[in-house]
């Protein structure tokens, strides 16, 4: 469907608005018609014959007139107002519900300020193509019939030639129209990718500033504005080319009116209050042509942002949201945990290369699994299937004995609760960041998690408390404090199912042992993977797997993958002769 029509569509939902928008503007238009006829008739009947008893009556009509057209264009421009900021909030409204449906692999193809983009300045192009692009093409159009035969009526000859620019206007539209569209498209790119790359350098100025990079930076940025300048002033030519060209035109047949009418005054078959009228109906028959070829401009800048707001919106969802088996719920817990199972799980990432190979595997309800192995093994890939930010390419993850893909998307996620190696806060409070994992949690509930992730000593340390702003991605706290304050939100929403990637990894050595003794009270019960570098913060976790190359090479507790004598046992050894080294990749480059 073209994207004109799909545009048009949000018109739908708001018929008062469009008929008042319509209606205020064409009767504003039929009144403005009014002016010229009266404006003749002043001048050859009135004032000519020196009538002066009804010149202060037919100038009162005409103040009427002014009065009434310019109100009503009031009225226009007040429910257009309201008419846009409603079709402006659906449209980014369904934007961002497109967005919350993706998958978190599209996200990695994408930049933020390219997103930005398109829920700003797109949109808004977008709009004033869909109302303003309607409204006055309509109005436009009438205007022209109605002018047309106007000009018919009072003089058919001079009627003919003001049509003679219309083929060459005509001409001059549809070449602008089918050469414009790609500059306006390379225009939004370059606009979007100036927002990625702006986005992109202040949210790594420290980054910036620590490698010294302020040059290389500042070269960059000057590149991508660049690009917008050139984009935007080909623009710019072709319209200083095309819009005084077709206003030349119009003037022309201004001209030849003006020729072909002064002669017939000067002949005797028109009167002057006739010619002055006709002129002034000549202005209004070129002026809705003026801003048809302004409309033109208009349209092409909203097809081009069209195309890149509904290439989110069609593009394909989540896995979850577009169900293709019948709704599942699960069964009602046995306590405060459930049983995940991994059947016969393979998974391969778009550019198909296999990372999970025949995964077997059952995490029994209220139990612990480690999951450890080098960077690249397939550990969070296999977690994040849990939580269906992807789908198995061959087997199924089961909770509880149903399979993930059969229950709802909202009810499986309230049941699993994920913590990053990377936290993410957003820019709120900390009890507002707290929020997000129980909106219902009084501070009693907040009291207890922050106790528990050893948050409550900082937290009551910040000037507000826990009303106190974070920042942008939490950047007023310290990386182990943001860490701590996102295991506080995980266990705020208390869920049946835990995952820990690497939760401790960003604090202390001391500040860990704390945490860890305080997780292992508050994960008593409830079943949990943990992925974990350090091989010493899992040891008491029920099961241990060791996964390399997208495979379960061993599983089993820590005393028993000892006793084993495999690569479990080996990393353990060489991280009690170097304990210094902590990670599993220092281990193996030891080895």
């Amino acid at each position: 469907m073209p994207v004109a029509f799909r545009i048009a569509g949000y018109l739908r939902k708001y018929p008062f608005f469009a008929a008042g928008t319509l209606g205020a503007a064409l009767l504003s238009t039929v009144l403005g018609l009014i002016y010229p006829r009266l404006t003749g008739y002043l001048i050859d009947d009135v004032i000519a014959k020196g009538q002066s008893e009804r010149l202060g009556w037919l100038i009162a009509v005409l103040v009427a007139v002014f009065i009434g057209r310019d109100g009503l264009n009031a009225v226009r421009i007040m429910l257009n107002n309201i008419f846009e900021q409603k079709v402006i909030l659906d449209l980014r409204r369904d934007l961002y519900t497109a967005f919350q449906k993706l998958p978190v692999s599209w996200y990695d193809h994408r930049s933020s300020g390219d997103l930005l983009t398109r829920v700003s300045e797109d949109v808004m192009n977008m709009e004033r193509m869909l109302i303003d692009g309607i409204e006055q093409g309509l109005v436009a159009l009438i205007q022209l019939v109605g002018v047309g035969f106007i000009l018919f009526r009072l003089d058919p000859r001079l009627a003919a030639w003001s049509l003679a620019p219309i083929p060459f206007l005509a001409a001059g539209a549809l070449y602008y129209t089918i050469t414009a569209h790609p500059r306006y498209r390379i225009q939004r790119k370059a606009s979007s990718a100036l927002n990625s790359l702006l986005m992109d350098h202040l949210q790594g100025i420290r980054q910036i500033k620590a490698y010294d990079w302020l040059q290389e930076g500042s070269r960059q940025f000057e590149g991508a504005a660049q690009n917008v300048r050139t984009a935007s002033l080909q623009i710019m030519r072709a319209w200083a080319i095309y819009n005084p060209s077709m206003a030349l035109v119009a003037a022309g047949g201004t001209c030849l009116v003006l020729w072909f009418g002064g002669r017939a005054v000067l002949d005797g078959r028109m009167a002057v209050g006739e010619l002055v009228a006709f002129l002034l109906y000549v202005g209004m028959f070129y002026e809705p042509v003026t801003r048809l070829h302004s409309l033109n401009q208009l349209i092409q800048a909203g097809r081009a942002a069209g195309e890149r707001v509904f290439a989110i919106l069609d593009a394909e969802p989540e896995p979850g949201h577009v169900l293709s088996s019948p709704l599942l719920h699960l069964p009602p817990r046995q306590g405060s945990a459930r049983e995940v199972r991994f059947h016969h799980v393979n998974f391969s990432y778009r550019t198909g290369r296999e990372v999970l190979h025949g995964i077997d595997l059952t995490v029994p309800r209220g139990t612990s699994l480690a999951l450890v192995g080098p960077t690249g093994a397939g550990k969070t890939t296999l977690a994040s299937l849990v939580a269906r930010f992807h789908d198995p390419t061959h087997g199924e993850v089961i909770l509880d004995g149903v399979s993930i893909r059969q229950i709802p998307l909202g009810e499986l996620r309230r049941e699993v609760g994920v913590v990053t190696q990377e936290p993410f806060l957003f820019q709120a409070s900390v009890r507002e960041n707290l929020e997000l994992g129980n909106p219902a949690a009084t501070d009693v509930d907040m009291e207890r998690v922050l106790k528990a992730s050893c948050s409550w000593d900082f937290v009551r340390a910040l000037p507000d408390g826990w009303n106190s702003k974070v920042g942008e991605r939490g950047v007023r706290l310290s990386a182990g404090e943001r860490q701590r304050l996102s295991i506080a939100r995980a266990l705020l929403k208390d869920p049946p199912v835990l995952i820990l990637d690497e939760a401790t990894a960003s604090v202390d050595t001391a500040t860990e042992k704390e945490m860890q003794l305080a997780l292992e009270r508050l994960l008593a019960g409830r079943t949990s993977m943990i992925i974990a570098h350090r091989l010493s913060t899992v040891r008491k976790a029920d099961a241990i797997a060791v996964v390399q190359s997208g495979r379960i090479l061993e599983l089993g507790n820590h005393d028993t993958l000892l006793r084993s004598g495999g690569l479990y046992a080996k990393l353990w050894t060489i991280q009690s002769e170097h304990a210094e080294v902590g990670t599993i990749e220092g281990l193996l480059d030891l080895n």
